[in-house]
């Protein structure tokens, strides 16, 4: 970790408890839109409230990525309970690079404690003449939105016409209508799903909060947004868009924002599973409020989801204490856009045949763009190279670098491989 130097760099001081400053973590990655990485870009960071002075400048290293840095935030104590005080620092953050449209986001939020990750995705021109600006407005939690619109939980068939799905599937890519659904001028976006979810986490949630809270209220965002996607339900209204980003009528996501390491590896982890009731095929539509502003008998409240999780109550036992205890968590029988499912088990140095094969190959082809992971022997076997291999790649992705094929590396790898082999349409 790059150490700050406070005598160069006039950070300002958040509100603390018992006098001592908290920080958080930054790291920045540049990439073109296949997700190769953007070597050498230039990442200037600032404060909104003096913008003319440089609180830090990196450069992205062969992989995309900057070091990751310090900056202050506030005590973690003020994203514990409801408050008046912003329990997280902004920042401003330009990235740029030769003959890429450069990047600016204005709002990054910062926890305490945990590392926000701000993907930057660079657009190339030959002569860029105008940047891409993204604003990125108050957190959920601590803004103000509207809540959400009640619906019914299971949607009648004979409400949403023709289910298109048989099974539950977990798609490639969701289309986020930036908006209301009726709002024809909002822009439509195609957005990976696991990152539309881990999007939509972090704006919704605080990273600061007990493991288990974060389990269940991913588990949430990630079964709404199934029952959208099985039940086809805007479509079936004649609209072309998978899901809105209004909190009326569906999550908030906010293009261009910041997403955390805990949360990302919580998504990668749990994508392909929903929540389900007994003798019920879709998805339920798990909703949920704030608890505090609004009130929602029969839903999950957020906050309350926190205090159940200081408590000690794991994710299934938060989810049931608030949806009843027929709820259950299920799993999607397919993931879209993928070459090869995961076997099933982890691959280690014990481990050989075609799983392995399979990995090595992908290693190999993702190895072209992130000359960081070395190139290994497609044998089967897998050995000390391999497992090197794997757990460079585990250090660059943010996952936990074990060396170990387990579930979340398996679908981060087939990620990244699908994206730099343009397997997928991005």
């Amino acid at each position: 970790m790059k150490p700050i130097n406070t005598s160069m760099n006039p950070y300002r001081v958040y509100p603390t408890e018992m006098g001592t400053q908290s920080f958080g973590d930054l790291r920045i990655r540049a990439t073109n839109p296949r997700l190769e990485p953007i070597t050498q870009a230039t990442v200037k960071i600032t404060a909104p409230d003096n913008p003319n002075t440089i609180i830090d400048q990196l450069i992205t290293n062969e992989s995309g990525f900057t070091d990751t840095i310090s900056l202050p935030a506030p005590s973690e104590e003020y994203s514990m309970e409801p408050s008046t005080v912003q329990p997280y620092a902004i920042y401003n953050i330009d990235i740029t690079a030769p003959n890429y449209r450069s990047v600016t986001v204005n709002g990054a939020e910062l926890f305490p404690n945990v590392t926000a990750l701000q993907n930057a995705t660079l657009i190339p021109e030959p002569e860029p003449e105008a940047g891409i600006l993204y604003v990125i407005p108050p957190h959920t939690l601590f803004g103000d939105f509207p809540p959400k619109i009640p619906e019914d939980e299971i949607k009648p068939m004979a409400e949403t016409g023709e289910i298109v799905l048989q099974q539950v599937v977990v798609p490639e890519f969701v289309i986020v209508h930036d908006g209301p659904p009726s709002d024809s001028s909002a822009a439509n976006y195609y957005v990976r799903y696991r990152d539309y979810i881990k999007n939509v986490a972090s704006c919704e949630i605080y990273s600061t909060w007990p493991e288990s809270t974060i389990y269940a209220n991913v588990l949430a965002i990630l079964s709404f947004t199934l029952n959208r996607v099985f039940t086809e339900w805007y479509r079936s209204q004649g609209y072309n868009f998978t899901i809105t980003s209004s909190t009326a009528y569906d999550h908030k996501w906010v293009n261009g924002r910041n997403i955390f390491d805990n949360i990302s590896f919580i998504v990668d982890s749990i994508f392909n599973n929903y929540l389900s009731r007994p003798n019920v095929k879709q998805p339920i539509l798990t909703q949920y409020c704030d608890g505090n502003r609004v009130q929602c008998p029969g839903w999950m409240t957020q906050w309350g989801s926190k205090n159940l999780g200081d408590q000690g109550y794991s994710a299934i036992d938060i989810l049931r204490n608030f949806y009843g205890n027929s709820i259950y968590i299920n799993t999607a029988a397919e993931v879209s856009g993928v070459p090869s499912s995961w076997p099933g088990f982890n691959l280690t140095t014990e481990s050989s045949g075609v799983p392995v094969r399979t990995i090595q190959e992908q290693l190999n082809a993702i190895a072209k763009a992130y000359p960081a992971i070395p190139i290994v022997s497609v044998d089967g076997v897998f050995g000390p190279s391999t497992e090197e291999a794997v757990r460079t790649f585990q250090s660059i992705f943010d996952l936990p670098a074990n060396g170990i094929v387990d579930f979340p590396t398996w679908y981060k790898i087939s990620f990244i491989y699908v994206a730099v082999t343009r397997m997928a349409e991005l």
